[in-house]
């Protein structure tokens, strides 16, 4: 009943409330919902969920200062002169933003300003742009500090410090291949990714330094301070506000107007989050207490599915498929506190299921047809650019991430090793 009211466009957070109200007053009786408010203050008074709106603030100040647009065009001089360098430089910086905002639709329409009409200006393939652009936007639901990796590590019960780390070696690997993608193709045919000159982009060495300095010192500051143990991830997501903040006024580009609509658009988004929280919330007490999980558990061992490897890889088909239709927000509220008991029954490491878990939702940005990343790219694109250029472009982008998907489960040892020699120096292993 959920699936067809969402895919009718009703609203996430109110379909799950209504749709659960109704059945658990019908099976339990009303006096079963007087424990939600109790539920509902421990999601708002949860100290790790306070990452969120601080990661989210971060992002959009850098945004909104002007921050993405200085690495765009300094990283395309840089880089526009190889062939592919354009889209290389798209890649790359899409990236750093990741490790500096975590946040997918500021990322994928800053660069789809800025970057897409200057491609499509030098020749470049309408496709090979567009899907360069969506995909290296996505790379922040992976690259830490990650919205999805908070979400995840608070529903499956994991610290969020550990899947930073354990999301690090994927993400920079996702980057890598995408690079190499693009280097392939530009020398098979160069006129999909000509190099160019481009006159605008004539930086010094001061300047150069000027526009990467502050992002990369401020993603050291943020993911340092977690990985070494100094912070908690709330703590340094607090230290990166500020930092973002302190950035936009050593740039001499902090208005009041621009800090009012940042925590505008921080409040809209987080507010959004935390209704299809609770949401899921009145779902998931109605759903366990009519024996749903038991029933789910049930289905998984009577139909064969009872190893670890095939629970792992249906899960991951089943999430794949569910990503065409939904938000990575949904799939994290409704289908992953269904799937987590019977990982933990099964015995298989819960770090390693969300790591794997974050890597296949961030194909839910680029699979047609309710990608968002594709929606947000379409809404800043040239007339010339139809949605077949865009689905077209970021068809070899989702087999890269199908590739280190497959990659991770195949080598879970490899992706663990980070948090685990962390521990180990820490003295908790």
């Amino acid at each position: 009943m959920i699936i067809p009211a969402l895919l009718l466009g009703y609203p996430v957070a109110f379909t799950l409330g209504a749709v659960s109200i109704f059945f658990g007053t019908f099976a339990l009786g009303i006096d079963f919902f007087q424990l939600l408010p109790l539920r509902i203050w421990g999601i708002m008074t949860n100290f790790t969920l306070l990452a969120v709106p601080l990661f989210v603030l971060m992002g959009v100040i850098l945004e909104k200062s002007g921050l993405a647009q200085d690495l765009l065009e300094t990283s395309a001089a840089l880089f526009g002169k190889k062939k592919g360098g354009l889209a290389i430089a798209v890649i790359l910086v899409g990236a750093l933003l990741a490790a500096t905002t975590g946040v997918a639709g500021a990322t994928v329409v800053t660069m789809g300003v800025i970057a897409l009409p200057t491609m499509l200006r030098h020749g470049y393939d309408r496709s090979l742009a567009c899907g360069t652009i969506a995909a290296s936007g996505t790379l922040g639901q992976v690259i830490p500090p990650s919205i999805v990796a908070i979400l995840l590590a608070d529903i499956m019960g994991v610290p969020v410090g550990r899947l930073f780390m354990a999301t690090l070696l994927p993400g920079l690997l996702l980057v890598g291949l995408y690079i190499s993608y693009v280097m392939v193709i530009s020398r098979k045919n160069p006129l999909v990714a000509p190099a160019v000159t481009l006159k605008e982009g004539t930086f010094s060495r001061a300047e150069i330094i000027k526009s990467l300095t502050p992002p990369l010192v401020l993603m050291l500051s943020v993911l340092g301070s977690i990985f070494l143990g100094i912070a908690s991830p709330t703590e340094s997501a607090a230290l990166g506000a500020l930092g973002a903040i302190l950035i936009a006024v050593s740039r001499k580009r902090m208005r009041w107007s621009i800090l009012n609509s940042a925590a505008l658009e921080t409040v809209k988004l987080t507010s959004m989050v935390f209704l299809i929280l609770v949401g899921a919330t009145a779902f998931g007490m109605v759903f366990k207490s009519l024996g749903g999980d038991q029933a789910v558990s049930s289905l998984f061992y009577t139909t064969g599915v009872g190893s670890q490897f095939t629970f792992v890889i249906v899960s991951m088909v089943v999430i794949f498929i569910l990503g065409f239709f939904l938000d990575f927000v949904e799939i994290c509220f409704i289908v992953v506190p269904i799937l987590e008991p019977i990982a933990r029954s099964l015995g298989i490491d819960l770090l390693w299921f969300a790591l794997i878990i974050a890597v296949n939702l961030q194909t839910s940005f680029l699979t047609p047809p309710f990608g968002f990343s594709l929606f947000y790219l379409k809404a800043v694109s040239p007339p010339e650019i139809k949605l077949s250029h865009i689905y077209k472009g970021i068809t070899p982008f989702v087999l890269i991430q199908i590739i280190v998907l497959a990659l991770i489960i195949s080598f879970p040892n490899a992706v663990l090793w980070l948090p685990n020699t962390v521990d180990k120096m820490n003295g908790l292993l």
